[in-house]
């Protein structure tokens, strides 16, 4: 058991964004929000699967929607923690504990907010070890976790329950309703019990991110390659490096979806990445050849700064590395492969882990 201060705030937010894969929401505006919040309310007590009783009663907390539309759109924590209320009375039971749904990005941040505000601990672990597109895509599925019941809120004072037959529909019904709220929305949801969480949580995602993300911090201040230490750090392998020459987005669905085109530069000169996305990169091709694929992570590191690269701040002429992680264990099981793995986002390419496929 620790508590999180301010201070961890940055350390987090680099790490999230290294396991966001584009995707969850830009880390440092969900940063800037955490360190205020904590600054209000205290620091958040983080404790690990281990720690809390199989009795125990949590909900994770995340926003849906498009993350370029946060961009514009700032995230707040009082719809957050509206949502979070609002699960808890229709459950007629009080939470004892916060989760993140996903690592990666804003979405493994706010939490600590919403911890932070109602004076709950924050677990250790989330459903993910990564950040995903879609409801459904956590670990929990896979051992049979309902999302719903499940509370979403809108800065407006809206909110509502949905109650569904699975997690798929799950996913359908907020993504509409993620759009008619302004394209995002907060939400409560996948309320378990202790022992549900520990065999079927990502254990230890927090402090991770938070090792991640002081390692580059040290490095950064001793001028060493923030590139390589990301890769030390989440025994990566490096992908390609060159510059971005075309990048399409479009919304669509409540999602963020495109491809980036990225021409190489040094040993990759002649060659060309081109790199599929769905909030969350998802495909990484070479000169046609797949390099990369989910649930394997890819990540786009600028080349000068080493920091991550999101999907919503993809530009012209931006210079970048990329990487790619090895995923968690339970994603390589043939039912996580199923639920996440390439076939589910339309392509047909055999999953190979990245470590074998380099």
């Amino acid at each position: 058991m620790r508590y999180l201060q301010v201070e961890d705030m940055r350390d987090l937010a680099y790490g999230a964004a290294i396991l966001g894969t584009g995707g969850g929401g830009d880390p440092y505006i969900g940063m800037l929000l955490a360190e205020q919040v904590i600054r209000e309310y205290g620091p958040v007590k983080l404790v690990g699967l281990d720690e809390i009783d199989d009795d125990a009663f949590s909900a994770s907390v995340a926003y849906v929607g498009a993350p370029v539309v946060m961009i514009e759109k700032l995230m707040g924590f009082a719809d957050m923690v509206k949502a979070f209320q609002s699960l808890e009375r229709y459950m007629g039971r009080k939470f004892t504990a916060v989760i993140s749904a996903e690592i990666g990005g804003a979405n493994s941040i706010v939490p600590v907010s919403v911890a932070a505000a109602l004076n709950l601990p924050l677990i250790d672990a989330d459903g993910m070890g990564r950040a995903y597109p879609e409801i459904p895509l956590v670990t929990w599925t896979l051992h049979g976790i309902s999302a719903t019941p499940m509370a979403m809120a809108d800065e407006k004072g809206n909110s509502l329950i949905l109650e569904t037959i699975d997690n798929h529909w799950t996913e359908r019904f907020s993504r509409s309703i993620a759009t008619d709220m302004g394209a995002e929305a907060s939400a409560a949801l996948y309320p378990a019990s202790g022992s549900e969480l520990k065999r079927s949580s990502v254990p230890n995602s927090v402090t991770r991110v938070i090792e991640i993300g002081k390692a580059i911090s040290d490095a950064r201040d001793a001028h060493h390659n923030v590139i390589e230490t990301v890769l030390k750090a989440t025994d990566g392998i490096h992908l390609f490096t060159g510059k971005i020459v075309d990048v399409l987005r479009r919304i669509e669905g409540g999602y963020s979806r495109g491809e980036c085109t990225i021409e190489g530069l040094g040993d990759y000169r002649g060659q060309k990445m081109v790199l599929h996305f769905q909030n969350e990169n998802l495909i990484a091709f070479v000169d046609d050849d797949p390099v990369a694929v989910v649930p394997d992570l890819i990540t786009l590191l600028d080349s000068d700064t080493g920091d991550a690269v999101t999907t919503e701040h993809l530009r012209y002429g931006y210079r970048v590395d990329a990487i790619g992680i090895p995923c968690d264990p339970q994603w390589r099981t043939p039912e996580g492969l199923a639920l996440g793995g390439p076939a589910h986002f339309g392509y047909e390419v055999e999953y190979v882990p990245i470590e074998q496929r380099a």
